[in-house]
């Protein structure tokens, strides 16, 4: 082994993409680099779709939520999936779109960040860390034209800004950052629509969670692929809560006092009318 090859194995190695490195050495491993053995003609098979994830910034970071329901086709697949989740210690992720696939591309993410922060001992930007998720859902553009998008939903506490921030994408890997706040999936028209009416500057972190309830809730009174809050399962949307001291996820004590308080709003609005 000559020396160019050595300092080549040597800079593959630390290299601060883990997906770079995997798709030097495992490119099988990536979840962009299925492969559909379907003739021309046919359509992407039946698989989970995960539906709607809200998101707001509140005064000092960003609220994100999803509701509970998958569903494939007609039916519903699941009443227990999670769409949200931490990124890392200052960002979270939501997913909408092909569930399986959605997870696969949350997970290499983590692991993105992950690895970046071990080899360079420091975390990567916010805006870092938007513009490597937008590479990972552009890669996976092939199986999007083939009928299995993923569409996620990304916010964080922005620690050089001082703020929270909130980026969607498009199915091209197309990255925009949103002000106030946004939502993705089948129900995000529906849940926009009560954001627009609920969301006000200033907010604080307990009122922001209950809009974020609350939009899931009108979203699910629309959609019939959102699951809205379950009382009689007690069943509750997951909800994280980002700031300047990083990451937390909303206690289910929390979250169904949130939404039994909408629902009694609305109970007693209804009884008035």
């Amino acid at each position: 082994m000559n020396d160019a090859q050595r300092f080549d194995r040597i800079a593959s190695a630390a290299t601060v993409s883990f997906s770079d490195h995997l798709s030097r050495h495992n490119p099988e491993l990536l979840p962009s680099n299925r492969t559909m053995n379907a003739t021309a003609g046919t359509t992407a098979p039946e698989t989970p779709h995960a539906t709607t994830v809200v998101a707001m910034t509140f005064a000092g970071g960003v609220v994100m939520a999803g509701d509970r329901r998958s569903t494939m086709g007609n039916l519903i697949a699941s009443r227990h999936i999670e769409k949200v989740f931490a990124a890392d210690q200052y960002s979270v992720l939501g997913i909408a779109g092909t569930a399986g696939i959605a997870i696969d591309i949350t997970r290499l993410f983590q692991v993105e960040l992950e690895h970046y922060e071990k080899i360079e001992g420091t975390l990567l930007s916010l805006d870092g860390k938007s513009n490597r998720l937008a590479a990972m859902i552009r890669a996976n553009l092939p199986l999007a034209m083939q009928g299995l998008p993923v569409v996620p939903l990304f916010a964080g506490f922005d620690t050089e800004r001082h703020e929270g921030r909130l980026f969607s994408y498009d199915v091209t890997g197309g990255r925009y950052e949103e002000a106030e706040h946004h939502s993705v999936g089948s129900g995000s028209a529906f849940a926009r629509g009560s954001l627009k009416k609920l969301w006000s500057p200033g907010l604080d972190e307990a009122t922001a969670v209950r809009i974020a309830v609350e939009a899931l809730y009108d979203a699910a009174d629309d959609d019939s692929a959102t699951g809205g809050p379950d009382v009689v399962r007690q069943l509750w949307p997951v909800v994280y809560s980002v700031n300047s001291a990083g990451h937390r996820r909303i206690g289910e004590p929390e979250l169904a006092a949130a939404a039994e308080a909408v629902i009694a709003e609305r109970t007693a609005a209804g009884r008035e009318a």
